[in-house]
């Protein structure tokens, strides 16, 4: 059994950042490949980014350079920087391992 912990989220203007935190524990704690998806209200779930185990990170293409991925393996967490927020992003971000998921953590961009 895999438990995934979101945190970071929060309200934020419209240009700011915030970095959220996925924390991996449980019996598989090598992070091969997590994901962060998000879904805004009454909007399908959409990858927001992709981090693989030796490989290149992989973004939505709405975040046009605006987010980073990076994993923290003494940790087991992986980290989503997100920077120049706009309202559009205003989303509940999920992290995703394998078949499991996080309860997810709300972002809000207004001004």
């Amino acid at each position: 059994q895999v438990h995934l912990v979101e945190s970071g989220g929060g309200l934020v203007q419209p240009g700011g950042s915030l970095r959220l935190s996925c924390t991996v524990s449980g019996s598989t704690t090598s992070m091969y490949v997590v994901t962060w998806y998000r879904q805004a209200p009454e909007k399908q779930r959409e990858l927001v980014a992709l981090w693989g185990s030796g490989n290149m990170p992989h973004f939505g293409d709405f975040v046009k350079g605006r987010f980073t991925i990076a994993a923290d393996n003494t940790n087991n967490m992986v980290h989503l920087q997100m920077n120049d927020l706009k309202p559009e992003d205003t989303a509940v971000y999920y992290c995703n391992l394998h078949e499991f998921w996080g309860q997810g953590t709300q972002v809000t961009v207004s001004a």
